[in-house]
C-alpha cells in the first residue's frame, strides 16, 4: 500500500477542512444586503454609486439593491397613490403595491401570522418605516442591524420603505414593518434621505469596510472630539487670527487625549 499517497490525503483534507471552518465566517460577514423601496430610484442610485459604498459593492461587503414601487403596481398607468380616506390633503402611498414589492424581495420568506402581521426572523430580515414618531435611529440602532450578518450562517436583509407625498398607508407599518425608525424631528419630502443614511451608518459598521484610517474617523465621529488640520494659523481677514491649539503641538498623547475628553 503506498503510505505516502495516504499521507498526502490526509494533508490536503485537513487544508481543505480549516480552510472550510473559516469559510462560513468570511460568507457571513460578505452577505448584507439592503433593499430600497422608492418611487425615485435615480435619486438614490447616485449616492450609493459613490465613495465608501461603491467600494463596498465592489468588494462584495454589502449589496444595495433599489426597487421600484412602481413596477408592482396592478394599475395600467403604475400608480401608487391616492386621497386619504376620511378627506385631507396630498396623496397617500398605497398599500397593495408597496406589499407586492415586499412579497417580491422575500420570496417564500414572506409569510403572516394569524392576526395578520409579518412573521418573519429578525435575524434574516428587518423591514424599517420611516417615522418622525419611531424609535431615533443611533450608533447603537445601526450596531444592531448588522448583528444578523455576524451571527448566522445566512444573508441578512434591510428592506427600507421610502414614503412620499403625504405619507404612507398606516397598515404599511402596523402589519409589515419590523422597525419603526425617525432620523429626526422633522419633516422631509420622502424616505430617501432617512434610507441613505441608513445605508451608509450600518455599511461603515461591516467588517473589512473601513480601512485604519476611516476606523479612527469612525471612533473620532461617536467620542466628537474636534478635530483640526494645516494651517496652524490662519487670518479670515486683517487683525483676526484662529488658531489652532497649542495641546495638539505638544506630542504628548496623554495630554491630547485628555484634551480630547472634553472637546
Amino acid at each position: 500500500m503506498d503510505f505516502r499517497g495516504v499521507y498526502e490525503a490526509r494533508v490536503v483534507f485537513g487544508v481543505f477542512a480549516r480552510l472550510r471552518s473559516k469559510l462560513p465566517k468570511i460568507y457571513i460577514l460578505l452577505m448584507l444586503i439592503f433593499h430600497v423601496i422608492t418611487i425615485f430610484p435615480e435619486g438614490v442610485k447616485g449616492y450609493f454609486d459613490s465613495s465608501i459604498l461603491k467600494r463596498a459593492q465592489e468588494e462584495k461587503r454589502v449589496k444595495i439593491v433599489v426597487h421600484n414601487v412602481r413596477d408592482f403596481s396592478s394599475d395600467r398607468h403604475h400608480k401608487v397613490d391616492d386621497r386619504p380616506f376620511g378627506g385631507g390633503p396630498g396623496m397617500v402611498m398605497m398599500v397593495e403595491p408597496l406589499t407586492h414589492t415586499i412579497r417580491h424581495i422575500m420570496k417564500k420568506d414572506f409569510k403572516l401570522d394569524t392576526k395578520g402581521r409579518i412573521a418573519v426572523d429578525t435575524q434574516k430580515w428587518r423591514i424599517v418605516f420611516f417615522d418622525t414618531k419611531g424609535e431615533l435611529f443611533t450608533q447603537e440602532k445601526a450596531h444592531s442591524f448588522i448583528s444578523g450578518a455576524t451571527t448566522r450562517r445566512h444573508s441578512a436583509h434591510i428592506i427600507l420603505i421610502c414614503g412620499h407625498y403625504e405619507g404612507i398607508d398606516e397598515r404599511v407599518k402596523e402589519f409589515l414593518s419590523t422597525d419603526v425608525i425617525s432620523v429626526g424631528n422633522y419633516v422631509l419630502s420622502g424616505g430617501e434621505v432617512p434610507a441613505m443614511a441608513v445605508v451608509d451608518a450600518v455599511t461603515r459598521l461591516v467588517p473589512g469596510v473601513l480601512g485604519n484610517e476611516e476606523s479612527i474617523e469612525e471612533t473620532r465621529a461617536v467620542k466628537g472630539y474636534a478635530v483640526y488640520t494645516r494651517p496652524r494659523e490662519f487670518s479670515p481677514k486683517k487683525g483676526v487670527s484662529w488658531d489652532v491649539p497649542d495641546i495638539l503641538f505638544s506630542g504628548d498623547p496623554k495630554k491630547i487625549d485628555e484634551w480630547r475628553t472634553v472637546h
